[in-house]
């Protein structure tokens, strides 16, 4: 089986990348993967070929997308924060992109399945206290706007049978490793991730803000799974709200300190930033996901577990987050 994947210099696309190495897609091995960014994928495997270019580009979905490609995961996205900064930039890279991408799954005849990422950026405005599976999306940012449009261009090219695509709406990704992005919601992993390294993290919300979270391990089970539900039991509605975990800023910053102690907690400040708060208040923090539950998706336990499960990741003990290095 073989696999294209953009965006795929990303920690969730490595994480793919070695899963799928690891497990294969419903029994059967995966053979060779292919990776589009514009910065290499960091796994080393010979069934891995990482093509470094923009995902838009012709001659590269012509290399990296053949008929022999079973199954296309678009990863690749301008973020939140940036594609709101930045217009054209967030058109270019979400929208025209995306639309290139299946524009060439098309013309290959083939109707691979298509795996695309969205986001509880989808919804905004006057929201139920627990988003459903029919709850109508109403964004409030540019992102949220262009990944809309995705959703409905995966529905009708797969309508259409060009390609056999599901949507995955992704709850806010909590701890990502790694440096901050331009992401309105990368505080989300800031104020878990520095403090435990020693560093310390602004959170620009108030503590009582809740959000919808994933951790990245079930991210990559999703995502996995996903490569996998059969399309039938989809019907014609291919967009799935993913579960997740609604949680106070507070309680996550709770979660830490039960983690790893109280030293840890206290390198976090309260900093406000209006234009934060206001693009990540206006997602939904609690979702019905019956629809998902069903498919086989699958959530977190509680935030403690994640905190807990980003410290084994990154070879930390709760001794050594106790007395974090200065």
């Amino acid at each position: 089986m073989q696999i294209a994947i953009t965006g795929g210099g990303g920690f969730l696309a490595s994480m793919l990348v070695r899963r799928l190495l690891e497990s294969g897609v419903a029994g059967k091995p995966v053979t060779r993967i292919v990776t589009i960014d514009l910065v290499p994928c960091p796994v080393q495997d010979p069934r891995v070929e990482s093509i470094v270019s923009d995902v838009a580009d012709p001659n590269t979905l012509a290399r990296a997308i053949t008929t022999d490609t079973h199954a296309i995961v678009h990863l690749a996205a301008v973020v939140s924060g940036q594609a709101e900064a930045d217009f054209d930039l967030g058109m270019r890279v979400n929208i025209d992109a995306t639309r290139a991408l299946l524009e060439h799954a098309r013309a290959l005849g083939t109707k691979p399945r298509f795996v695309f990422t969205s986001s509880v950026a989808a919804f905004g405005g006057t929201l139920p206290e627990r988003v459903q599976d029919d709850t109508r999306t109403l964004p409030q940012s540019s992102y949220g706007v262009q990944k809309v449009i995705g959703e409905l261009l995966v529905g009708d090219y797969t309508r259409k049978g060009y390609i056999d695509g599901i949507t995955l709406r992704v709850p806010t990704i909590s701890v990502r490793p790694g440096a901050p992005n331009k992401a309105a919601s990368s505080f989300a992993s800031g104020i878990i991730r520095e403090p435990l390294a020693g560093v310390e993290a602004v959170c620009p919300v108030s503590p009582e803000l809740r959000m919808w979270l994933q951790s990245p391990d079930r991210a990559i089970d999703n995502l996995a799974h996903a490569l996998e539900v059969d399309g039938a039991l989809l019907g014609n509605d291919r967009t799935v709200n993913l579960p997740g975990l609604s949680v106070s800023v507070g309680s996550m910053i709770e979660a830490l300190r039960t983690a790893a102690g109280d030293a840890v907690t206290k390198l976090i400040r309260y900093e406000p930033d209006p234009a934060v708060e206001r693009i990540v208040a206006s997602w939904p923090n609690d979702f019905e996901t019956v629809r998902a539950r069903a498919l086989g998706f699958v959530a977190d336990e509680d935030y403690v577990s994640v905190v807990r499960a980003h410290m084994a990741r990154m070879g930390m003990t709760s001794t050594a987050a106790q007395n974090p290095p200065t």
